[in-house]
């Protein structure tokens, strides 16, 4: 670990005025949207709210890129190694000499990394945005709503204290609450948002115990001062971390586990995944905005944040790898059910978080062995690229259609021919075809798997035909299939402000995949040069093609073989198709066992016990007063009567004391 702690320096470099002002501007420039539209939007801003701020989010997008340059380029890098810099931070508040939370901005690759990929995200939405969301009442609000999410993610990926990160965390899971609940007046849009706020909440309560206890072992809440004197096995917080323990786990790992918890549940890691298919009750730019590359990746970002503190502790990367796998599969395994065309995206997303998840939690420290850490950052951004292309494809064919079921499309590439070919790239992406973004970063998570858990591997690889096949599966039932059948007016694919982004994340969906991505982002800091394996990629591409020809013959032409295949396979499908039964089964734990056993009875001791307590308090207060409220009469008479028997009674008194 020695080449670890070249890295944990606490550096605080004067980087320029112009890169200082960058990093401050970043941030606040989707803030200042927030602020003047959420005030002053709806009356004077009216026609020009989203021109505004898509101005602002892509002033952030030049900053970010002339950031990232500067960082990967310019002074990021010292002795081959890139290096952990905090360009300022400062002191909010102070519990200990040793503990505070401070708040500051931190450039690593990672974080630079998320910094370009937010900000081109979030443009890419806000542009697209323009033209989907024009003519909406609360327009304005709309955009400050995109702003504040914004402004969230970046502040989040740009902390360099784990308690601000939590702020952060917590406001982007307001902000999607926002988001998602835009269309307040459907009794859906608001459940759905409901859901997403509690679920992510009980799993937010993980992370704030987790962080408590890594501040009370590290007796810090700085990143870089917490990693370092938690991954020193000679530190006495280390020892004390790892002698403390709790049913034969020591109090480190409860620690990771703790805040993995609240990471699984902002990226929807199974058994928290429940929010993430109802948020599509939002509008479908936020669904490319939230489920592309900005909440629901927080989860990972935030294990890699700590990946060296993970790399302590394998039964918490064991957890890691486990969940991650177990949700990949999961999921794959519904989106091939599914006939709502945002729901099958949806479980993508969750599929395919479920891969950097468990990249992290195969992989080892330095060099070669720490292949998982750089895979799972690299399939994050393609992912991003390729993800958003999808629900933004998507989002033409629902302004096309009216429809989001995949039943009511079909040979809607005559009518939208930009998103056809668009939609093609990002299905083959993601489905690992070559030469293609999701290809190269799919492959370095399977060769790490591989090299760490065959048992993961082979899941990923079966997954990774599902993928496959249930993606193909969609791109036929909407672009072939049978011949579209269109009623009354339609909005072609909406014009250039729709056309642009679609081919901006085409191309980062088809070329992403040759940046030599190890070359900046790595566990120690090093350029990490994978070699490419011929032979380890036949397997995964031939399972790729077998699925994506499969859904061929199922879908491209209109029969009656997937309907015999769902009859064939009645009992699973129909688990798979209700999601295998886990909203019910949430369901039944709350209403059946919480609400009843626990709920009823703690009711029942509120109501009986406690304010029977406070009433029959009240009750004989009031009961005293009424025996006693004749002292107090106003007449004088009694008053004087009471004051005469009162000196008679003292003198009576004091004579008897005197003899």
């Amino acid at each position: 670990m020695n080449d670890l702690l070249q890295i944990r320096v606490l550096q605080v470099l004067p980087l320029g005025w112009d890169l200082g002002w960058a990093l401050i501007l970043i941030p606040l420039l989707p803030l200042a949207g927030f602020l003047l539209l959420g005030l002053f939007g709806r009356k004077y801003l009216q026609r020009s709210s989203g021109i505004l701020a898509t101005l602002l989010l892509l002033s952030s997008t030049v900053l970010s890129l002339y950031t990232a340059y500067g960082y990967f380029f310019e002074f990021g890098k010292v002795d081959g190694i890139y290096q952990k810099i905090i360009p300022f931070q400062f002191t909010w508040l102070q519990f200990s000499p040793g503990v505070s939370i401070d708040m500051g901005v931190i450039l690593d690759p990672i974080s630079v990394m998320m910094l370009v990929v937010v900000s081109f995200i979030s443009l890419m939405v806000h542009l697209y945005s323009l033209a989907y969301m024009k003519g909406e009442e609360r327009f304005p609000t709309y955009f400050a709503f995109l702003g504040l999410f914004t402004f969230s993610m970046l502040g989040l990926v740009m902390s360099s204290n784990i308690f601000q990160m939590y702020f952060f965390w917590e406001l982007v899971g307001v902000s999607s609450f926002l988001l998602i609940g835009y269309y307040y007046d459907r009794p859906s849009a608001v459940a759905a948002c409901k859901k997403a706020f509690i679920v992510t909440r009980f799993a937010d309560l993980g992370f704030l115990i987790g962080i408590l206890v890594l501040a009370f072992y590290a007796g810090t809440l700085d990143f870089n001062t917490l990693i370092q004197r938690l991954t020193s096995t000679s530190a006495p917080e280390f020892q004390a971390a790892i002698a403390s323990s709790f049913l034969g786990v020591s109090a480190l790992t409860w620690a990771l586990v703790l805040v993995f918890i609240g990471g699984a549940g902002k990226s929807a890691m199974f058994p928290l995944h429940i929010w993430l298919p109802d948020a599509m009750e939002g509008p479908t730019p936020v669904s490319a905005l939230i489920h592309a590359a900005t909440m629901v990746v927080a989860g990972v970002f935030l294990v890699a944040r700590l990946f060296p503190v993970f790399s302590m502790s394998p039964p918490a990367l064991d957890v890691v790898a486990y969940t991650g796998i177990f949700s990949a599969l999961f999921a794959a395994l519904i989106a091939c059910t599914q006939t709502d065309i945002k729901r099958v995206l949806a479980y993508s997303t969750m599929s395919q978080i479920g891969f950097m998840m468990f990249a992290l939690g195969v992989s080892g420290w330095g060099g070669e062995n720490g292949l998982g850490f750089t895979a799972s950052m690299f399939h994050l951004f393609t992912h991003a690229m390729f993800k958003a292309l999808l629900f933004l494809g998507a989002g033409s064919v629902i302004h096309f259609i009216h429809s989001n079921e995949m039943k009511d499309m079909g040979g809607l590439r005559k009518y939208l021919p930009v998103t056809h070919i668009t939609f093609l790239i990002a299905c083959l992406a993601i489905s690992g075809v070559p030469p293609f973004a999701g290809f190269f970063s799919k492959e370095e998570i399977l060769l790490a798997a591989f090299n760490h858990n065959p048992a993961i591997y082979w899941t990923a690889l079966i997954t990774s035909g599902l993928t496959a096949f249930y993606m193909f599966r969609l791109y036929f039932s909407v672009f072939w299939n049978k011949e579209a059948t269109v009623h009354g007016e339609h909005h072609g694919e909406g014009g250039f402000a729709m056309m642009l982004p679609l081919v901006l994340l085409a191309a980062g969906a088809a070329f992403a995949g040759f940046i030599p991505f190890g070359n900046f982002v790595s566990t120690d800091g090093k350029p990490l040069e994978s070699a490419f394996h011929l032979q380890f990629s036949i397997a995964p591409v031939l399972l790729g093609l077998a699925g994506i020809f499969t859904a061929m013959w199922l879908y491209k032409k209109q029969n009656d073989r997937p309907a015999s295949i769902a009859a064939s396979l009645s009992g699973f499908y129909k688990a798979a198709y209700h999601k295998f039964y886990m909203d019910e089964l949430y369901l039944f734990i709350t209403k059946k066992i919480l609400f009843n056993l626990i709920g009823r009875p703690a009711a029942w001791f509120d109501k009986n016990v406690v304010d029977g307590m406070v009433i029959g308090a009240g009750n004989t207060t009031q009961a005293i007063s009424e025996k006693i409220k004749q002292f107090q009469s106003g007449k004088v008479q009694q008053y004087a009567i009471y004051f005469l028997a009162g000196v008679i009674g003292l003198a009576v008194l004091f004579i008897y004391i005197w003899k």
